[in-house]
């Protein structure tokens, strides 16, 4: 049985995908021409679990997301005080190509354009291809594969870096540049230029939210106290000068790039990528930024949703057992504690895998404390797809966490018999099977 969460993901992708506002990134050449319409959405789940949408493998040049990970790196080289006397952590409120420091001389966070070079000379190595090498290979050891580069657009914004040279020479000029500015640019624009996907991405964003371990390699990239630090600069600095909309609106943190991509990482839970081209007037996708909006509404990932007190959550979120009685057999799900997103996933995802030939299935919600809107939808669907494999599913919920329009908006009120104990729907069932006897 098919997961719920990928069509969830391509019918986000067919709602937004008319949105054609905004422009391409004219100012660097081989971005001037790139196809406006490509739109992809990929979610990694902190043990690798990849969920992708639309164009969600189709390469493109990470542009500045890659300034949170060379962000990273630096801090892991050269520890968070040496990094913080040349770059500050404050939201600029300026475009991000903006020539804004500090009264220290400091570019005023990571996240601009300015910080970013300044990151980028922060990294070991004494030459450009030393420090670009060591940025290739954490970045490569973030997405868990191999980055390569694309040269003709590393060439194409190589040629036209006026302001990133001269931003690169004032801070040198003033002290605060710890590479010659002709290193510090080349290699800052050459990590811009590696390229990746959306899927890559959501892998490198859910590396940050498990606290620097790779979901898919399991290496530790960074430690805990690290990851944190860059989630926190991309929560405040990482949209640009749309930083404070896109706390208020998505509350994830994230980072974007003039290629058309953005990257998320819902800390603790996932990691979220889109790709789409066209950018408002903040550089940012205009399609990505409506798909992290509905995204972090329809799955409660807002860094300051409000949970609900009074209930813990326990560590599993289902246990399976297989039982009999005189007239079948059954696989009865269990579900416990607090499902959320996150929750209902690895729910959804070991109810789709197992390989179910029993004719009945008993899903019991007597021990969910609070299950969340979506986690209903997901664990709806998959009830429903039991049901269209000519199974009868039985859900017990005492608590009508299922209420009736629920069970009419997930289109499951036929399909599902929802009881308030096992011993009620056994009964149910004793009946059915002595009703079918009798025909």
């Amino acid at each position: 049985m098919r997961s719920p969460i990928g069509p969830y993901l391509a019918s986000i992708v067919d709602e937004i995908r008319p949105e054609d506002s905004g422009e391409l990134a004219d100012y660097i050449p081989e971005l001037a021409d790139a196809d406006p319409e490509p739109f992809g959405i990929a979610l990694s789940m902190l043990d690798g679990q990849v969920y992708t949408a639309g164009d969600a493998e189709r390469p493109f040049t990470i542009q500045s997301s890659a300034k949170a990970f060379t962000y990273a790196l630096a801090i892991r080289e050269r520890g968070l005080t040496k990094v913080l006397a040349h770059v500050g952590v404050e939201p600029s409120g300026d475009a991000f190509n903006a020539i804004s420091v500090d009264e220290r001389g400091r570019p005023a966070n990571p996240m601009i354009n300015a910080g970013a070079i300044g990151t980028f000379a922060l990294v070991p190595g004494d030459t450009v291809e030393e420090k670009f090498d060591a940025v290739q290979r954490f970045l490569s050891d973030c997405a868990g594969h191999d980055l390569d580069i694309d040269e003709g657009a590393y060439t194409s914004e190589l040629s036209t870096a006026y302001r990133n040279r001269g931003i690169a020479n004032m801070l040198r000029a003033s002290g605060g540049l710890a590479a010659e500015p002709d290193i510090a640019v080349e290699g800052y624009i050459r990590q811009g230029a590696l390229r990746v996907c959306a899927k890559d991405l959501a892998l490198m964003g859910a590396t940050l939210a498990s606290g620097g371990v790779q979901p898919v390699t399991g290496k530790r990239v960074l430690d805990d106290e690290t990851a944190g630090h860059v989630l926190s600069v991309m929560t405040t600095c990482g949209m640009y000068d749309a930083a404070g909309d896109w706390v208020s609106s998505v509350g994830i943190p994230a980072k974007s790039g003039v290629g058309g991509g953005i990257v998320g990482a819902s800390p603790g839970r996932l990691g979220i990528a889109t790709f789409s081209p066209r950018l408002d007037v903040h550089g940012n996708s205009v399609r990505g930024v409506a798909a992290f909006e509905r995204l972090s509404r329809d799955l409660s990932l807002h860094l300051m949703r409000i949970p609900e007190t009074g209930h813990l959550a326990l560590r599993e979120a289902i246990s399976v057992d297989y039982i009999s009685n005189d007239y079948g057999t059954a696989a009865m799900y269990r579900l416990q504690g607090i499902i959320d997103f996150v929750a209902a996933e690895s729910v959804v995802r070991r109810m789709t895998s197992d390989q179910i030939d029993h004719r009945y299935v008993v899903v019991e919600l007597t021990d969910v404390a609070e299950i969340k809107l979506v986690a209903l939808q997901m664990i709806a669907a998959v009830m429903a797809g039991f049901a269209h494999e000519g199974r009868q599913v039985y859900l017990i919920d005492p608590a009508r966490l299922y209420g009736p329009d629920d069970l009419q908006r997930f289109d499951i009120a036929d399909k599902v018999t929802q009881v308030d104990n096992f011993e009620q729907g056994e009964a149910i069932g004793r009946e059915r099977e002595a009703a079918e006897a009798g025909d």
